[in-house]
């Protein structure tokens, strides 16, 4: 999915792109700790996603993921990787737009973000299919249940084993993590979203305000997912309509350290699961989870590498995104 040389529209926004993230604290000459954000770990070195093909996807290209003139069913679109990726932890950045005339919550639904076991096929959930094996991100502009008190547009998580089924008429309520309300329509400038998942670790954050800094959206732990899933995308518009643009996602390895105990885990037999669940109020218990908003990036400090080949023990930092 990297960006084609000669100028190119997408080129430029990398460009311009290029700064923010040296001032969000994710690129080379940030400084230590972190320029922007208060991420609270040296600056890593980037590369874009082009840099690891053969590791995670072969190749993403944009997706535009529905369009403005719907069906009476509806319409979806998804897209995943050819390969599973098998890092323990990770970090993926997404540049995405989503946009439409529909006013007055007439339009819909959403985006939804991936690391499943199998890899993505239509289905109802966000246009893709319910029950799935793994963690799911969905980026949620269309209110099901206007009795709940989210303000929407809204992103929540999800993790599954399979045994799970996301309702849509309650907004995927009751097997939610975690959330919170993200701004994300029809903005006049670039929307960007980071999600990291090290040693259990959660975290969501979002920069939707064109301020070249992050904002903290989602922080949980306990949460444990395999290795040797797809990372994918996909959209749907149920009876409504709106664009939903997936414009570039880059997958970063992060270089952390593990126990001994850790290390010798066959990371890819662990089932998805977490550790506490309660219900957002408090009707119903599945799981475990404790719930953290504090700063995602301040207690595991470390480097940011290009995604590599599972097995690959020589991490090189590459170079700063441009």
């Amino acid at each position: 999915m990297g960006h084609p040389e000669g100028g190119s529209p997408r080129t430029e926004v990398a460009e311009r792109r290029g700064e923010w993230r040296r001032r969000a604290g994710f690129g080379a000459g940030a400084g230590a700790g972190g320029a922007r954000g208060g991420l609270g770990f040296p600056a890593p070195a980037l590369a874009p996603l082009h840099f690891c093909l053969s590791c995670c996807w072969e190749r993403w290209p944009r997706i535009s993921q529905t369009a403005t003139v719907s069906t009476s069913s509806g319409s979806t679109r998804s897209s995943s990787p050819t390969k599973p990726c098998f890092l323990k932890d990770w970090e993926m950045h997404v540049h995405f737009k989503v946009h439409g005339t529909g006013k007055k919550n007439l339009h819909g639904d959403g985006i939804a973000l991936w690391y499943t076991r199998d890899r993505l096929v239509p289905g109802p959930v966000f246009g893709s299919k319910d029950n799935f094996h793994g963690l799911a991100i969905f980026l949620d502009t269309y209110p099901n249940d206007e009795t709940t008190e989210r303000v929407f547009p809204y992103i929540s998580v999800m993790v599954n084993n399979g045994s799970l089924s996301y309702d849509h008429s309650k907004d995927g309520r009751w097997t939610e993590l975690a959330g919170c309300t993200a701004d994300f329509r029809n903005r006049d400038h670039d929307t960007f979203l980071a999600v990291r998942y090290s040693r259990g670790r959660l975290t969501v954050m979002t920069d939707l305000e064109d301020k070249n800094e992050w904002k903290n959206c989602i922080d949980i732990t306990g949460v444990r997912l395999p290795t040797g899933y797809y990372f994918g995308a996909s959209a749907g518009t149920g009876d409504l309509s709106d664009n939903h643009d997936i414009i570039s996602m880059k997958l970063f390895q992060l270089m952390v350290e593990h126990t001994p105990d850790e290390e010798n885990i066959d990371w890819t037999k662990i089932e998805p699961s977490v550790n506490f669940l309660k219900s957002p109020k408090g009707l119903a218990e599945v799981h475990k989870l404790p719930l953290l908003v504090t700063n995602p990036w301040q207690h595991h400090p470390s480097h940011l590498f290009p995604c590599q080949q599972a097995g690959d023990s020589s991490p090189h930092p590459g170079r700063a995104t441009r």
